[in-house]
């Protein structure tokens, strides 16, 4: 991941947005990475807006496509998320889990050296949610929050992502 910095969100600008399985969701970068995956509300209009802007814009919208139809595909893109050095540090184990794999807050917290409500707000912080499969990390006894939510569609496309990947949660 290039390390640098996160601009507000107003200041990005929109690369495209691409109706997904979970909704619309909306791409921002630069000409040389992405900054963030924003989902946005499903009540949406249903817009299959490919403003493919930049480059890595046009590279994300493939790789999401290939992930969607089949949650083995790998991502390769540049990636900008900012952020602290610890949530660097969370983000870049979480491009380790495999798909189809999950691991706890805990367990991530003890490879870490950090302590598992670290993990969690780094997980929540995430500004490039699915490409950085923060999805994949779960609670000991459930699947856990996504997004800073613990219910409501947040939580729903949590399940989607782990069921897309073949995890029962």
């Amino acid at each position: 991941m290039t390390q640098a910095p996160n601009p507000p969100a107003d200041a990005r600008p929109l690369g495209a947005i691409l109706d997904t399985p979970v909704g619309p969701i909306a791409l921002y970068a630069d000409a040389e990475a992405l900054y963030r995956l924003e989902f946005l509300s499903p009540q949406a209009p249903a817009l299959g807006v490919r403003e493919a802007t930049t480059p890595p814009v046009q590279r994300a919208l493939v790789q999401l496509d290939d992930y969607f139809r089949d949650p083995l595909s790998p991502f390769f893109l540049p990636l900008a998320p900012g952020g602290t050095a610890f949530q660097r540090r969370v983000w870049a184990a979480l491009g380790r889990i495999p798909p189809g794999q999950v691991r706890t807050y805990g367990e991530l917290a003890r490879v870490l050296g950090t302590g598992p409500r670290a993990v969690a707000a780094a997980c929540r912080a995430n500004p490039l949610p699915i490409i950085v499969p923060c999805h994949r990390v779960v609670a000991a006894d459930g699947p856990g929050g996504y997004a800073g939510a613990v219910s409501g569609r947040p939580l729903a496309v949590k399940r989607w992502l782990l069921g897309h990947e073949g995890v029962a949660r």
